[in-house]
């Protein structure tokens, strides 16, 4: 998700505690990084392009590690119902939800 720099420290903070709420309620490991290198020349297509960044802006990418879809499933009902999660008008995101992108994948190889 692309993120404006000027919004990174807030969106640290924020992301550190749904970290933690989330590796409460069972996730095995949870990971947010901010792009390092957005423009390799390996990539056909760049993140930057994918998410429609905006001058300012950076890319996000996030993953959230669980045994299973079921336990995936069942973590996030948790988490879901934690207040912390729930959006409020004293806690604006920092950053934009409509250009987030979500999705659920499967391992194909693991070492």
């Amino acid at each position: 998700m692309p993120v404006p720099k000027k919004n990174l420290a807030a969106y640290r903070k924020i992301a550190a505690k749904a970290g933690k709420i989330w590796k409460k309620y069972g996730a095995l490991e949870y990971i947010e990084a901010v792009g390092d290198d957005l423009n390799s020349k390996w990539a056909a297509v760049k993140f930057p392009k994918i998410v429609k960044v905006k001058p300012g802006e950076t890319v996000i990418f996030s993953f959230i590690i669980y045994k299973s879809r079921a336990h995936r499933d069942a973590v996030n009902k948790k988490v879901m119902k934690d207040p912390f999660i729930q959006p409020t008008k004293d806690m604006p995101m920092p950053f934009d939800m409509k250009r987030m992108a979500y999705g659920g994948f499967k391992a194909i190889v693991q070492e």
